[in-house]
């Protein structure tokens, strides 16, 4: 078959090779993308939602912005984490509206009867001041802050989706652990 040597051939090329196709109109390249992409996308995605139905709608609709916006990829070697910024983005986006209104303070919990109704009042006042600390934050801590130690990103992963190298990642986590040691060390 005629086609099979460059579908190969294709399937074997870098990125760079296969995104500026695809970026050319190329569906056969961009389909490369895809199945490239798609397994590593969708545990990043299962990931983020706790197992969702969602994960392959949200890794359909990426490839979707992607095939409308490849005019925005810069350097068709950085597709990945260019696919991963669009997947990531949506992920939150979903999180965000399934749950538009949770704040920790609207959270009723029923306290167990082991507890005393004073514990309860020191937990909640615990998160509270977690919440108060964590806005005091300047956003760029705060968003590196939250990704790593609520979220369990990897330095990478929060570099990726903040698009900000690694080091200065690192350098905002830091500063953000700093600041909140000193300011939560009351509730130790």
């Amino acid at each position: 078959m005629a086609g099979e040597p460059f579908r190969s051939a294709l399937e074997q090329a870098d990125d760079r090779i296969v995104a500026g196709r695809a970026m050319d109109g190329d569906v056969g390249a961009f389909a490369v993308l895809v199945r490239r992409y798609t397994p590593m996308m969708r545990a990043y995605t299962h990931r983020m939602l706790n197992a969702s139905a969602d994960v392959d709608d949200i890794v359909q609709e990426t490839f979707v912005t992607a095939w409308q916006r490849f005019s925005e990829l810069d350097d068709p070697a950085k597709v990945k984490s260019w696919l991963m910024r669009i997947v990531s983005r949506k992920a939150v986006d979903r999180i965000r509206a399934v749950r538009p209104t949770l704040d920790v303070d609207d959270m009723e919990q029923a306290a167990p009867s082991k507890d005393s109704p004073a514990r309860v009042v020191e937990a909640r006042e615990g998160v509270a001041a977690l919440g108060a600390a964590l806005q005091e934050l300047p956003a760029a801590q705060r968003e590196c802050w939250v990704l790593r130690e609520m979220g369990g990103y990897s330095y990478d992963e929060i570099a990726a989706e903040l698009g900000i190298s690694v080091s200065t990642a690192r350098g905002l986590l830091a500063r953000a652990r700093k600041f909140m040691i000193v300011r939560m060390e009351a509730w130790r």
